[in-house]
Protein backbone atom coordinates (compact mmCIF):
# COMPACT_ATOMS: atom_id res chain seq x y z
CA UNK A 1 0.00 0.00 0.00
CA UNK A 2 1.04 3.52 0.78
CA UNK A 3 3.97 2.32 2.92
CA UNK A 4 5.61 0.94 -0.23
CA UNK A 5 5.80 4.47 -1.64
CA UNK A 6 6.73 6.01 1.71
CA UNK A 7 9.71 3.67 2.09
CA UNK A 8 11.05 4.18 -1.44
CA UNK A 9 10.68 7.93 -0.91
CA UNK A 10 12.59 7.69 2.36
CA UNK A 11 15.34 5.67 0.67
CA UNK A 12 15.59 8.13 -2.20
CA UNK A 13 15.70 11.16 0.10
CA UNK A 14 18.21 9.54 2.45
CA UNK A 15 20.59 8.85 -0.44
CA UNK A 16 20.03 12.38 -1.75
CA UNK A 17 20.86 13.67 1.73
CA UNK A 18 24.08 11.59 1.79
CA UNK A 19 22.96 9.64 4.88
CA UNK A 20 24.40 6.18 4.29
CA UNK A 21 23.01 4.77 7.56
CA UNK A 22 19.45 5.84 6.87
CA UNK A 23 19.82 4.68 3.25
CA UNK A 24 20.78 1.18 4.39
CA UNK A 25 17.95 1.14 6.92
CA UNK A 26 15.28 1.98 4.34
CA UNK A 27 16.74 -0.49 1.86
CA UNK A 28 16.74 -3.29 4.46
CA UNK A 29 13.25 -2.40 5.61
CA UNK A 30 11.99 -2.73 2.06
CA UNK A 31 13.85 -5.93 1.22
CA UNK A 32 13.13 -7.64 4.54
CA UNK A 33 9.49 -6.65 4.08
CA UNK A 34 9.34 -8.56 0.80
CA UNK A 35 9.91 -5.76 -1.73
CA UNK A 36 10.95 -6.89 -5.20
CA UNK A 37 14.69 -6.20 -5.43
CA UNK A 38 14.33 -5.39 -9.13
CA UNK A 39 11.92 -2.58 -8.26
CA UNK A 40 14.55 -1.07 -5.94
CA UNK A 41 17.25 -1.60 -8.57
CA UNK A 42 15.16 0.18 -11.23
CA UNK A 43 14.73 3.14 -8.88
CA UNK A 44 18.49 3.21 -8.32
CA UNK A 45 19.05 3.44 -12.08
CA UNK A 46 16.82 6.51 -12.18
CA UNK A 47 18.49 8.01 -9.10
CA UNK A 48 21.92 7.64 -10.70
CA UNK A 49 21.04 10.11 -13.45
CA UNK A 50 18.45 12.25 -11.69
CA UNK A 51 20.35 12.99 -8.49
CA UNK A 52 24.00 12.15 -9.08
CA UNK A 53 24.24 12.80 -12.81
CA UNK A 54 27.46 14.32 -14.08
CA UNK A 55 28.88 14.74 -10.57
CA UNK A 56 29.78 11.03 -10.85
CA UNK A 57 28.97 9.58 -14.28
CA UNK A 58 30.00 6.10 -13.08
CA UNK A 59 26.95 6.03 -10.80
CA UNK A 60 24.80 4.95 -13.74
CA UNK A 61 27.19 2.07 -14.43
CA UNK A 62 26.94 1.07 -10.76
CA UNK A 63 23.15 1.13 -10.88
CA UNK A 64 22.88 -0.93 -14.07
CA UNK A 65 25.39 -3.44 -12.69
CA UNK A 66 23.35 -3.69 -9.49
CA UNK A 67 20.17 -4.27 -11.51
CA UNK A 68 21.87 -6.99 -13.56
CA UNK A 69 23.36 -8.59 -10.46
CA UNK A 70 19.93 -8.70 -8.79
CA UNK A 71 18.43 -10.16 -11.94
CA UNK A 72 21.12 -12.85 -12.14
CA UNK A 73 21.11 -14.08 -8.54
CA UNK A 74 17.91 -12.83 -6.89
CA UNK A 75 17.17 -12.67 -3.18
CA UNK A 76 18.56 -13.09 -0.64
CA UNK A 77 22.03 -13.01 -2.25
CA UNK A 78 21.47 -9.76 -4.14
CA UNK A 79 20.76 -7.76 -1.00
CA UNK A 80 24.46 -6.97 -0.58
CA UNK A 81 24.64 -5.77 -4.20
CA UNK A 82 21.83 -3.30 -3.54
CA UNK A 83 23.39 -2.31 -0.22
CA UNK A 84 26.70 -1.54 -1.94
CA UNK A 85 24.94 0.56 -4.57
CA UNK A 86 22.87 2.45 -1.99
CA UNK A 87 25.94 3.31 0.09
CA UNK A 88 27.85 4.33 -3.06
CA UNK A 89 24.98 6.66 -3.97
CA UNK A 90 24.69 8.12 -0.47
CA UNK A 91 28.42 8.90 -0.52
CA UNK A 92 28.49 10.18 -4.11
CA UNK A 93 28.51 13.88 -4.99
CA UNK A 94 25.17 15.05 -6.33
CA UNK A 95 24.22 17.09 -9.42
CA UNK A 96 20.85 17.72 -11.00
CA UNK A 97 22.32 19.74 -13.87
CA UNK A 98 21.27 17.32 -16.62
CA UNK A 99 17.88 16.68 -15.01
CA UNK A 100 17.15 20.43 -14.97
CA UNK A 101 18.48 21.01 -18.47
CA UNK A 102 16.34 18.22 -19.92
CA UNK A 103 13.31 19.61 -18.07
CA UNK A 104 14.06 22.99 -19.67
CA UNK A 105 14.15 21.39 -23.13
CA UNK A 106 10.79 19.70 -22.49
CA UNK A 107 9.31 23.01 -21.31
CA UNK A 108 10.64 24.72 -24.46
CA UNK A 109 8.95 22.08 -26.62
CA UNK A 110 5.65 22.28 -24.71
CA UNK A 111 5.55 26.08 -24.85
CA UNK A 112 6.31 26.26 -28.57
CA UNK A 113 3.38 27.34 -30.71
CA UNK A 114 2.99 26.27 -34.30
CA UNK A 115 5.13 23.76 -36.11
CA UNK A 116 8.49 22.94 -34.57
CA UNK A 117 11.48 24.55 -36.29
CA UNK A 118 13.00 22.50 -39.11
CA UNK A 119 16.35 20.78 -38.74
CA UNK A 120 18.97 23.13 -40.24
CA UNK A 121 19.99 21.99 -43.74
CA UNK A 122 23.65 21.43 -42.85
CA UNK A 123 22.61 18.96 -40.09
CA UNK A 124 20.27 16.92 -42.26
CA UNK A 125 21.11 13.45 -43.47
CA UNK A 126 21.73 13.30 -47.23
CA UNK A 127 21.64 9.65 -48.35
CA UNK A 128 20.31 10.43 -51.86
CA UNK A 129 21.45 12.66 -54.70
CA UNK A 130 18.15 14.56 -54.56
CA UNK A 131 18.71 15.42 -50.90
CA UNK A 132 22.26 16.55 -51.64
CA UNK A 133 20.95 18.72 -54.50
CA UNK A 134 18.43 20.25 -52.08
CA UNK A 135 21.33 21.29 -49.83
CA UNK A 136 21.00 18.63 -47.15
CA UNK A 137 24.31 18.30 -45.31
CA UNK A 138 25.89 21.16 -47.28
CA UNK A 139 28.43 23.08 -45.24
CA UNK A 140 28.50 20.62 -42.37
CA UNK A 141 31.89 20.53 -40.68
CA UNK A 142 32.87 17.06 -39.47
CA UNK A 143 34.48 17.93 -36.14
CA UNK A 144 36.93 14.98 -35.92
CA UNK A 145 38.68 16.30 -39.07
CA UNK A 146 39.66 19.53 -37.30
CA UNK A 147 42.30 20.07 -34.62
CA UNK A 148 40.43 22.99 -33.06
CA UNK A 149 36.78 23.24 -32.03
CA UNK A 150 34.53 24.01 -34.99
CA UNK A 151 32.24 27.05 -35.07
CA UNK A 152 28.92 25.67 -36.22
CA UNK A 153 25.30 26.09 -35.19
CA UNK A 154 23.47 22.96 -34.08
CA UNK A 155 20.14 24.39 -32.93
CA UNK A 156 17.38 25.67 -35.22
CA UNK A 157 17.67 29.39 -36.08
CA UNK A 158 14.77 30.25 -33.73
CA UNK A 159 16.66 28.77 -30.79
CA UNK A 160 20.10 30.20 -31.58
CA UNK A 161 21.80 31.24 -28.35
CA UNK A 162 19.48 29.21 -26.13
CA UNK A 163 21.21 27.61 -23.14
CA UNK A 164 19.05 24.92 -21.55
CA UNK A 165 21.57 24.56 -18.71
CA UNK A 166 20.78 28.03 -17.39
CA UNK A 167 17.88 28.45 -15.00
CA UNK A 168 14.68 29.26 -16.89
CA UNK A 169 12.16 31.78 -15.65
CA UNK A 170 8.79 30.29 -14.78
Amino acid sequence: GEEHYNCISALHKSMRGSDENASLYWLARMLEGGEDPLYVARRLVRFASEDIGLADPLALTQAVAAYQGCHFIGMPECEVILAQCVVYFARAPKSIEVYRAYSNVKECLRMHTGPLPPVPLHLRNAPTRLMKNLGYGKGYKYNPMYKEPVEQDYLPEELKGTDFFKERET
